[in-house]
C-alpha cells in the first residue's frame, strides 16, 4: 500500500507497461470519485447560494423615518408646552406659551429682528473664521513638532481653562467697546476646540501610514498633504463643529456685556424689562441659528469626506 501511494514519476513514466498505467488511472478514479459524486449531487441553486456572500440586512427607510421624527420632535415639544400653559399647569410668567413668544417677536418688527440676527451672525462667522484659521495653523505646527508642542501646550491649556466672561473686561480695556472685542472673544472661544482636534488628529495617524510614505520616499510636505491631512480630517471636522457651537456661546457672552444689537442684547433687554417672551424668543432663535450652522458644517464634512467607507457614511447615502 505504501509503495502504491508513493509512486514516483519514474514508475508512471513512459517506460511503465500499459497494464500498470491502467491500474494507476483506475486508482486515481477511485480516490476522486467521492468528490465528483458529491459535486454531482449538489444542485445549481445550492452551489450558487454557497458562493454568494450573504448580504447584510438593511432598511433604508428606517434612518429616514428616525430623522423625520427627530425634526418633528421640537415642534411636538412646543405644542406640549402650549397645551400645558393654556391648561394652567405651567405659569405663563415663567414659561410663556410658544404662541406668545411668536407674537412678541412679530411685535419687534421684521426689520429690527433681522438686524439683531445679522449682527450676531456676522460676529460669529468673523470670530469663528479668525479663531479656526489660527487654530489650524498652530495646531498643525504643534502636531508636527514635539518640541513646539512641549513648549506651547502648558500655556494653551492654562488659557483654555479661563472662563469666557473673564476675558470680557480685559478685551474691553484693550480694544474698547466697538466690534473688535466681541469678535476677539468669539475667536478665543472657537480657537481651543479646533486646536485640540488638529493636534490630536495628527498625532493619532497610524504609524504604518507614515512608514508607507517613507517607503515611497515622500517629502515632508507631500507626506503631510497625502497622508497626515486626509487621515486627520475626520477629527478636525469634529473640532470645527465644536468650535462653531462654542462661537455662538461666546458671542452671547460678548453681547450681554456691551452691545446695542444682537440676540445677546435681546436676552439682556428682556431680562431687564421683565419680558420672558423676549428672552425665550432670543433663545429659540439662537437654537435655530446654531442648528442651521452646524447642519451646514455637517454637509460640508459629508462632501469633503465622501471617500470614507464607514457605517455612518453608508447610512447617510
Amino acid at each position: 500500500m505504501a509503495t502504491e501511494d508513493s509512486l514516483s514519476s519514474k514508475s508512471i513514466g513512459f517506460d511503465t507497461p500499459p497494464a500498470a498505467r491502467a491500474a494507476s488511472r483506475a486508482h486515481t478514479r477511485d480516490r476522486t470519485a467521492p468528490v465528483a459524486y458529491a459535486g454531482a449531487r449538489a444542485s445549481p441553486q445550492a452551489v450558487k447560494h454557497a458562493h454568494t456572500p450573504r448580504q447584510p440586512h438593511s432598511n433604508s427607510r428606517s434612518p429616514r423615518r428616525w430623522r423625520a421624527a427627530g425634526l418633528l420632535m421640537p415642534f411636538a415639544l412646543l405644542a406640549l408646552i402650549e397645551l400645558l400653559v393654556r391648561a394652567g399647569t405651567l405659569p405663563d410668567h415663567l414659561v410663556p406659551a410658544p404662541s406668545t413668544i411668536a407674537a412678541a417677536l412679530l411685535q419687534l418688527g421684521a426689520g429690527s429682528l433681522l438686524r439683531h440676527i445679522c449682527a450676531s451672525t456676522l460676529r460669529v462667522f468673523a470670530g469663528f473664521g479668525i479663531g479656526a484659521a489660527l487654530a489650524l495653523l498652530v495646531g498643525a505646527a504643534m502636531g508636527l513638532s514635539r518640541r513646539l508642542d512641549a513648549l506651547l501646550d502648558p500655556s494653551f491649556q492654562a488659557l483654555r481653562a479661563i472662563p469666557s466672561l473673564a476675558w470680557v473686561p480685559i478685551l474691553l480695556l484693550w480694544m474698547g467697546i466697538d466690534e473688535a472685542p466681541k469678535i476677539a472673544l468669539v475667536a478665543i472661544g472657537a480657537f481651543f476646540p479646533v486646536h485640540l482636534a488638529v493636534v490630536a488628529g495628527i498625532r493619532d495617524v497610524d504609524r504604518k501610514l507614515i512608514e508607507l510614505g517613507d517607503v515611497h520616499r515622500l517629502s515632508r510636505a507631500a507626506s503631510f498633504q497625502r497622508i497626515l491631512l486626509p487621515a486627520s480630517l475626520p477629527q478636525i471636522f469634529t473640532g470645527l463643529r465644536t468650535g462653531l457651537s462654542l462661537a455662538w456661546m461666546f458671542m452671547v457672552a460678548a453681547e450681554l456685556i456691551a452691545a446695542t444689537r444682537g440676540l445677546g442684547y435681546l436676552l439682556s433687554d428682556g431680562r431687564e424689562t421683565g419680558r420672558p417672551d423676549i428672552v425665550f424668543g432670543a433663545i429659540l432663535l439662537l437654537a435655530l441659528l446654531g442648528k442651521l450652522s452646524d447642519g451646514s458644517m455637517k454637509y460640508v464634512e459629508a462632501r469633503v469626506l465622501a471617500w470614507r467607507d464607514t457605517v455612518d457614511m453608508e447610512a447617510a447615502r
